[in-house]
């Protein structure tokens, strides 16, 4: 019997397969708000099981990249509600994944009066691109003090909230690939002496109270999280403690009830690879739903399920080129190669014109 193809319970949801579409950043959300173009993206891919939706940021200080969507103003609502009733006839549940992007920003893509801001005062060595003048350093953000930590801890509930009144069935908190939550939890980019610096209990902290006020405003069935051990994209190098570092993580987590564990591996796109131990550990110390990403195809994710290494398999770029992947993977059908150079461009092409079966 198939697994990747029966429907597969995640908290109080039943979803149609035990398929999900990875969050993919698109930059496609003109004036950072969701438009209907981006609505029959989504529903061209609503035969998943679950739709993690690409980073959206739940403050203007988030916004790093060129048009990517927020969820903290009235007609970003509106727009990501365009996507929610879109995909829901399609049978996809959706997870509004809540990215901020910290240090890996610059100001030019920044909204009038925000900031770059980070757990402390320190660049991230790459690159950003900007609409406005190409490509820039990573700006060198601002030491977040405890009154941007509190505004950043409430942005988050706030978010949380707007993407259930927009039609959402949850969250996902991006705590990975470098992003402002990982950048608390990583010591080379979080050198605070505070109660946000130092030990691992203390450098987890802020990520447990951002997830502490998102199961406040919106309960922990809805709560899920994104992680990236062993992963180095955005300046996140590897260290000593790693793995003692995201046990601690997996047992908090566990604790609070969240709904799912998200893990990136990155390994087929050239990045470390994420031991099976690690993988292991989380399968052990947290009892919720875990998702695995990264490189795979149907036979893997059967096998993996089967084995019961995971409860869902999450996939990024094939669903970029297949819309239509889950009825390929199905039939065994030949599948679209995905086209890089329109992975961030603005526009129909690359992304609402793959061709699907028939």
């Amino acid at each position: 019997m198939s697994h990747l193809f029966s429907s597969a319970l995640l908290g109080t949801l039943t979803l149609q397969n035990h398929l999900v579409i990875a969050p993919l950043t698109r930059c496609r959300a003109t004036g950072n708000i969701p438009n209907a173009r981006m609505a029959e993206y989504y529903a061209q891919r609503g035969s998943a099981g679950l739709i993690i939706t690409e980073g959206t940021s739940p403050s203007p200080n988030g916004l790093g990249y060129p048009r990517i969507p927020g969820i903290f103003s009235d007609a970003q609502i509106a727009g990501w509600k365009l996507v929610t009733d879109a995909v829901r006839p399609k049978g996809a549940k959706m997870f509004m994944q809540l990215m901020h992007c910290g240090r890996v920003a610059h100001p030019l893509n920044l909204p009038a009066g925000a900031r770059v801001l980070a757990p402390s005062a320190i660049a991230a060595v790459g690159e950003m691109y900007t609409d406005a003048e190409g490509l820039k350093p990573n700006a060198t953000p601002q030491a977040m003090n405890e009154a941007d930590l509190e505004m950043a801890i409430a942005e988050y509930a706030q978010a949380a909230k707007n993407a259930v009144a927009a039609g959402f069935d949850g969250i996902e908190l991006h705590s990975a690939n470098g992003y402002l939550l990982e950048q608390f939890i990583r010591p080379n980019s979080n050198q605070r002496t505070d109660r946000y610096g130092g030990n691992i209990e203390n450098r987890a902290r802020f990520v447990l109270e951002v997830a502490d006020a998102a199961i406040n405003a919106i309960g922990k069935d809805r709560v899920g999280i994104r992680l990236s051990p062993y992963g180095v994209f955005n300046d996140m190098p590897f260290y000593d403690a790693m793995a003692a570092d995201y046990t601690y993580l997996a047992q908090q987590l566990n604790a609070r009830g969240l709904v799912y564990i998200h893990l990136v591996d990155h390994s087929p796109q050239g990045a470390p690879e994420v031991p099976d131990a690690i993988k292991q550990m989380f399968r052990k110390e947290f009892h919720g739903n875990l998702i695995l990403s990264g490189g795979y195809d149907a036979a893997r994710a059967e096998r993996d399920l089967s084995e019961k290494k995971c409860d869902l398999i999450a996939v990024g770029r094939k669903f970029i080129a297949n819309p239509d992947l889950v009825e390929r993977w199905k039939i065994g059908a030949v599948e679209n190669t995905p086209d890089a150079d329109t992975f961030y461009t603005p526009g129909a092409k690359g992304y609402t014109d793959y061709p699907t079966l028939g």
